[in-house]
């Protein structure tokens, strides 16, 4: 019992084990402040309009206080290895240098990810956001990995050229997989739609809602509510419409009157331009024509050719509805009717 005791008084009284338990107790209490010091820049942040600080320490919050961890650690055990002669000393240092190097990544990688959200949020292109998120996030990965592997003793141009011959390999056999990974590439630096534009396609059954672009499919809401997933090499062969982009809805309209009515149709014709080019939720800037286009077989036909200002389709109805409507006003005004198809049979008497 004595020479347990006196085991234990030697131990605590050594210099190298109250080293470490210094070391140890100073990074726990580094570890608090840190975590608090963050808490308190968290709520400064917030009062700002700045994304990026807001950013920076939503990411560096939980990685801060574990690089302390693993610096306070990794130092007490090098002391520890180095008192009792240890082999655990040559492995120190890479496995300090593979948490740190991982530890950045995972900051880089959070940090990033905070920026895309907050971007988004702000108002951002959706799809400019993801597609620059990806593309920032796989760069991280790869550059970590490789510094792992490098530090593991493994040959990075080994790696590398292993990686070329086997990218030449699984070039052929997933041909369509990379296929649809440019081409969703082609979609993020195009950019002929977007997250939440109307799309559709004269050359396929395509038309609904994009709601996703992802690196092998795009995900598209039709109108009936039906999911679509399409895969993205197919944007590269077919013809697009994007209806989200249209600066202006056209209203084409053919109306015909009565041949009784030829004297004043003039005088209707004249008005209903009047009209359009007056009209609130018509741009005049636009091209505008009303004029007699043909004699029909039962009326004397004159066509609308306006824009509207909207491009909304549920509104766009709404004013080619007011329009139509002012259109039989003043045709009923002039006491003209519209012409209804109409034949003639001659009764010869024998």
């Amino acid at each position: 019992m004595n020479d347990t005791l006196f085991g234990l008084d030697q131990l605590f009284t050594d210099p190298k084990f109250i080293l470490v338990f210094s070391i140890v107790f100073l990074t726990a209490l580094l570890s608090f402040v840190v975590r608090r010091a963050f808490s308190r820049f968290e709520k400064e942040t917030k009062k700002t309009a700045n994304l990026w600080d807001d950013a920076f320490v939503a990411a560096a919050k939980k990685p801060s206080s574990w690089l302390v961890w693993i610096v306070g650690i990794a130092w007490a055990m090098q002391i520890m290895a180095e008192s009792t002669g240890s082999d655990l000393e040559k492995l120190i240092h890479p496995l300090r240098f593979i948490a740190v190097v991982s530890l950045l990544g995972f900051f880089l990688t959070k940090f990033i990810t905070e920026i895309e959200f907050a971007s988004i949020a702000s108002g951002g292109d959706v799809t400019t956001a993801n597609a620059v998120g990806k593309l920032l996030r796989i760069s991280v990965t790869i550059t970590v990995v490789l510094s792992v592997l490098q530090t593991l003793g493994f040959s990075i141009s080994g790696v590398l050229a292993f990686g070329g011959v086997g990218g030449i390999a699984v070039g052929f056999a997933a041909k369509d997989l990379l296929a649809n990974f440019f081409g969703g590439l082609m979609i993020y630096l195009d950019r002929p739609f977007s997250v939440g534009d109307w799309v559709r396609s004269p050359d396929r059954e395509i038309e609904g809602t994009v709601e996703k672009i992802g690196w092998r499919l795009t995900a598209i809401r039709t109108f009936d509510q039906r999911p679509l997933y399409i895969p993205n090499s197919v944007f590269a062969n077919i013809a697009l419409e994007n209806p989200s982009r249209m600066k202006n809805r056209r209203i084409f309209e053919r109306i015909g009157v009565r041949y009784e009515d030829a004297e004043t149709l003039p005088l209707i014709i004249d008005q209903v331009r009047e009209m359009l080019t007056n009209h609130d939720d018509i741009d005049s800037e636009q091209t505008l024509i009303v004029n007699l286009d043909s004699f029909g077989t039962s009326a004397l036909e004159f066509f609308i050719y306006a824009h509207t200002k909207t491009t909304d389709w549920v509104g766009f109805h709404d004013v080619k509805q007011k329009v139509m409507l002012e259109v039989m006003e003043i045709i009923s005004q002039k006491g003209a009717e519209f012409a209804y198809p109409t034949s003639t049979v001659n009764l010869i008497e024998t």
